[in-house]
């Protein structure tokens, strides 16, 4: 699906915009297919938590906690990586904060990028819908037999790999080599997946996982209210695509194993049990 960008202008392509839309369809294409070689295209809905909607009160928490979390991801690699000293941050003055909501006053404009957000994010739904169907709808609740840590690096390490098409055109990390933006794309993604699993395992459904997805990408230039003006910021150890974001997240992470909070059941006839139809 990427090759119209390698063979034409990279990220600079006229249609880059549709390419990457397209490959957030190949997960569930993949998972759809394998569902039909496996003759389970009758369950294809419930295998990967799209319908029915189990115990609603717990589903409707976790779409909130959906809109919660990628924010609370993006926003506290902005202070981490300013407090060691990686990211270029200007929490002092918050100059370019200041400036784009000099009009409006700060407390109107936060209150109107918080809409914004929201109303992106569920423009990003169905886009997001499209991978996790395949990361968190189809793949993590085959990988619970190998365990907790095992389910959230494979699926992390298969996730980031996946954008390598991109990565090593120069996509969100463009000061890195190649294979050193795909090593820290492969990073980022066992960190926030590892949410996004979690989501999936508490609400036995894979909506509050695609719209955490939707908010995470609307999200992402909040970072740029917090940049000091002018300066470069090296995303390879800056904001949450860097090793400083994943700091206190790998921390929540790791209390959240101890706790037993990633388990979910095996659930018996999926694809880790049983072989593929001839």
């Amino acid at each position: 699906m990427a090759l119209p960008l390698w063979f034409g202008a990279g990220l600079t392509e006229p249609s880059f915009v549709w390419v990457a839309l397209a490959m957030m369809l190949t997960p569930s294409v993949a998972a759809l297919i394998v569902s039909c070689l496996e003759g389970r295209l009758k369950r294809f809905l419930s295998d990967v938590g799209i319908w029915p909607i189990h115990r609603p009160a717990r589903w409707f928490l976790s779409l909130l906690l959906a809109i919660v979390i990628p924010v609370f991801l993006i926003l506290q690699a902005v202070f981490i990586g300013s407090w060691i000293g990686v990211f270029p941050g200007d929490l002092q003055n918050f100059t370019v904060l200041r400036i784009v909501s000099a009009q409006d006053g700060l407390a109107r404009f936060l209150t109107a990028q918080a809409g914004l957000l929201l109303v992106a994010g569920l423009v990003n739904l169905l886009p997001a819908l499209g991978e996790e169907i395949g990361w968190r709808g189809w793949l993590w609740p085959r990988l619970q037999p190998l365990g907790q840590l095992p389910a959230i690096l494979i699926s992390g390490i298969v996730w980031g790999i996946w954008h390598a098409p991109l990565i090593l055109l120069g996509y969100n990390y463009p000061l890195a080599n190649g294979a050193g933006g795909v090593i820290s794309m492969c990073g980022m993604c066992i960190i926030v997946g590892a949410f996004f699993a979690w989501l999936r395992s508490k609400s036995n459904s894979v909506w509050p996982a695609a719209l955490a997805h939707g908010i995470f990408n609307a999200s992402a230039g909040l970072v740029s209210l917090f940049v000091v003006m002018g300066a470069m910021l090296d995303t390879q150890k800056a904001s949450i695509l860097g090793w400083s974001g994943w700091i206190l997240p790998g921390v929540v992470i790791i209390v959240m194993l101890l706790l037993g909070a990633f388990r979910q059941p095996a659930e018996s006839g999926l694809s880790t049990f049983r072989g593929i139809r001839a």
